[in-house]
């Protein structure tokens, strides 16, 4: 499965909100004004990669997501930590640390949700 664009991956967080729609409908869950025709070709574009199956229904296409977000986060945040952080999570959690994007209190909540396997 191909890695997405910024573009494609908020239109595809559009449409994972969305479930199954068309285009317009999508458009709806963007943050960004993008101009239809743009979401239109981001759209084929997913369906192209596949990331969406589409169905026509009288004279419009309607759009549902072929991969779930989690599937996404798991195979693109795998290759992240594998890419940029010699394949380890650790590594991860202390940059993290260092660029003081994580609090004490929230690394104590990571420790209890792995100790506790939640």
């Amino acid at each position: 499965m191909e890695k997405l664009t910024h573009t494609e991956e908020e239109t595809m967080q559009a449409v994972w909100r969305t479930g199954e729609g068309n285009v317009k409908s999508f458009m709806e869950h963007l943050d960004e004004s993008l101009p239809y025709t743009t979401v239109a070709s981001t759209i084929k574009n997913l369906e192209k990669k596949g990331y969406l199956h589409s169905r026509l229904v009288g004279n419009a296409y309607l759009y549902k997501p072929s991969i779930t977000e989690d599937e996404y986060k798991k195979k693109f945040m795998g290759n992240v930590v594998k890419e940029y952080f010699d394949n380890s999570y650790k590594e991860l959690v202390n940059f993290f640390v260092e660029q003081k994007k994580l609090s004490a209190k929230e690394l104590k909540e990571i420790i209890h949700m792995i100790e506790s396997g939640k």
